[in-house]
């Protein structure tokens, strides 16, 4: 019977051992399959500038002010832009007027004055020929001078010559302008076109507008400011996506890949966590970032990392420290 308790004693002692064994492998598992990262939330600033040069004439946003993409943040006084731009539109109206009418070659009275110039020419050709045929003959029987048929003979060829002249002129008229002409006046208008989409996208650069989702961080420029093309007028701090910069060590590389699942944790709202996922991994490493790790891990190599995470309300703050937990993270 003692025996028995004794028996049953040691059985019970071997259950617990067995059962704190599986315990703490299964705690070791799942604390394998995650994997726990520090990081930053990474500072993304753009300077903000005109494109053209001219006197500030509103500015639409302050300091700290939340702006959406393509919201307006400043504009130029565009009168001068306006005018080159309507001055740009008339001189390719009138290259194409000048193109059409070489298009569609000599006018119709052109065309009838020249062949009326062909009938006259014609005539006055065939009235020299008979007249020449008549002195010829007469002087064949010594009825006039020789000068008079010198004189007929000249004025034959004069007639023939402004006949030859009448048709030329008459084909030309026929056959329209040169393909040469029409191919430069064609080039004058492509020119003037692109002169005139230059004027509109001046104009259209004289208003400044957010190139994304983000918060005014400096205001540099005020209303009547004359400012150069490049001069900074505003820089903005871009909030839309959020983007954090971490580090993974050498060894844990091969638990990581991009598009993996994330839960973000801030010091600033110790009870949330935000979704995120892996984004870039740097192929190339690098020594451990002094602002980031500590004295005993700075010549330790890392790999940088970028995640995308979901702000929603605007809690994260450039530059934050951040804690990354990728829950499936694969062991080793």
């Amino acid at each position: 019977m003692h025996i028995s308790r004794k028996v049953a004693g040691i059985a019970a002692v071997a259950g617990v051992v067995l059962a704190t064994f599986f315990l703490w492998r299964w705690l070791d598992n799942r604390h394998a399959g995650s994997l726990t990262l520090y990081g930053n939330v990474d500072i993304r600033q753009v300077d903000l500038a005109f494109r053209v040069a001219g006197r500030i004439n509103a500015v639409l946003v302050d300091e700290g002010d939340s702006v959406a993409e393509g919201q307006a943040l400043a504009q130029l006084d565009a009168d001068l832009l306006t005018q080159q731009r309507d001055e740009a539109a008339a001189r390719l109206e009138g290259e194409k007027a000048s193109l059409a009418r070489l298009e569609r070659g000599y006018r119709v009275e052109e065309v009838a004055q020249a062949k009326a110039a062909v009938s006259a020419a014609t005539a006055l050709s065939e009235n020299a020929a008979i007249n020449l045929r008549r002195v010829t003959a007469m002087r064949t029987s010594n009825a006039i001078s020789q000068k008079e048929l010198d004189n007929a003979r000249a004025q034959s060829r004069e007639t023939a010559a402004r006949l030859r002249s009448a048709q030329d002129q008459l084909n030309m008229l026929l056959s329209g302008y040169r393909e040469e002409e029409v191919q430069a006046q064609r080039a004058a208008v492509a020119a003037a076109e692109a002169a005139l989409n230059r004027a509109e996208i001046q104009l259209r650069d004289s208003v400044l507008t957010a190139p994304q989702k983000g918060v005014v961080l400096t205001r540099a420029r005020e209303a009547g400011a004359i400012v150069q093309t490049g001069q900074t007028v505003y820089t903005l701090t871009l909030t839309d996506p959020v983007w954090l910069r971490a580090y993974v060590d050498e060894p844990d590389l091969g638990r990581i890949k991009p598009g993996m699942a994330v839960r973000v944790l801030v010091d600033a709202a110790p009870d949330k966590s935000f979704p995120g996922k892996v984004g870039f991994i740097s192929p190339t490493a690098e020594f451990t970032p002094k602002t980031v790790e500590t004295r005993e891990v700075r010549t330790a190599l890392v790999y940088r990392l970028r995640v995308q995470a979901e702000d929603p309300e605007n809690l994260m703050r450039q530059g934050m420290p951040v804690t990354i937990i990728v829950e499936e993270a694969a062991r080793p």
